[in-house]
């Protein structure tokens, strides 16, 4: 449990001073609005220190800054996003990492399935046709039937198992461990090359780290099926870019990539002119839902604070 800052005075660990929070735009601030035992600051985390400095610090949703300087006084940093690699090697001693689990969920669930969909029925085509005005009617793959493995078997992921549910294709779930979670089996990561060959489509889910940097490599995607799609919504270094372009010259694969490795992808990368490659721009959380969904994590960041009492979504100390 938290104890209440040492610069707040408190009745029954309720501060009777307000918490600080540096949100990283002015709109985001508005957003947030007056929220009891609150004192909102507007801090991108570059230039001077907010007085009163702030002890709950929301760094920006596209360039998280350095956070090895943080003001003294800092108690939790709260990221926008759910990934925080990288994020923890920065931190200062006694600082806590919240990330943004619960808020990005729907919207980058949403667009795995809808990458799924374009990819395999082809709809990156008719639009591409559209330009020249050909009509050029064809049979495309359907989702329907299709066996789909999703690896990584944390929020996002369930929730793209739970929205490809109504579409009739056969879903297999991946995890770190083999258990039985919700009364679904989860299959271990070790059984990945017996699990590839059996399916049609790959959704990529899972936290990028050690274990998971590089994790769909040659070996990986030779052990897909011809004609498998790929649908990467995690993190771009969890795939091995080289082994995926190798592949995709064949024709032999087809990807769906919301992210990428490098990113930004440079307008010269050959994966944007690959047969068979749709390509996102690292969109998947941002979308109408997240913003209110974030207001509402942080109003309750700032309750338990307040209160004395640790934060949600902890990741590391």
């Amino acid at each position: 449990m938290l104890a209440p800052s040492a610069r707040l005075g408190s009745v029954r660990g309720v501060s009777t001073a307000p918490v600080v929070v540096s949100l990283p735009t002015e709109a985001w601030a508005r957003a947030l609005g007056p929220v009891d035992g609150a004192e909102v600051v507007v801090w991108n985390g570059t230039g001077p220190t907010p007085d009163p400095a702030p002890q709950l610090v929301v760094p920006d949703y596209v360039a998280t800054p350095d956070l090895s300087t943080l003001p003294t006084g800092t108690r939790v940093v709260q990221l926008l996003t759910i990934g925080f690699d990288g994020v923890p090697e920065q931190l200062p001693e006694g600082v806590l990492l919240c990330n943004a689990v619960g808020v990005h969920e729907p919207s980058t669930a949403e667009l795995a399935v809808g990458l799924a969909i374009l990819a395999l029925r082809g709809l990156d085509e008719d639009v591409r046709s559209m330009a020249s005005g050909q009509w050029k009617p064809s049979r495309r793959t359907s989702l329907a039937d299709r066996r789909v493995l999703v690896v990584g078997w944390g929020g996002v992921g369930r929730a793209v198992a739970a929205r490809l549910a109504p579409f009739e294709c056969e879903v297999t779930a991946v995890g770190t461990r083999s258990r039985v979670q919700d009364g679904v089996q989860v299959h271990a990561v070790g059984e990945l090359p017996e699990l590839l060959p059996t399916h049609d489509v790959v959704v990529l889910a899972c936290p990028l780290n050690d274990s998971t940097r590089g994790l769909a490599g040659p070996r990986f995607l030779a052990a897909l099926p011809d004609g498998a799609l790929l649908v990467n919504v995690a993190r771009g270094p969890v795939v091995d870019t080289a082994a995926l372009v190798a592949e995709l010259r064949t024709g032999r694969l087809h990807a769906a990539l919301d992210v990428t490795d490098p990113e930004p992808l440079p307008a010269d990368h050959e994966l944007w002119s690959l047969p068979g490659v749709v390509v996102t721009p690292h969109v998947g959380g941002n979308s109408t839902a997240f913003r209110p969904r974030m207001v509402r994590l942080l109003k309750e960041q700032i309750e338990l604070l307040r209160t004395g009492r640790e934060p949600v979504n902890v990741v590391a100390r």
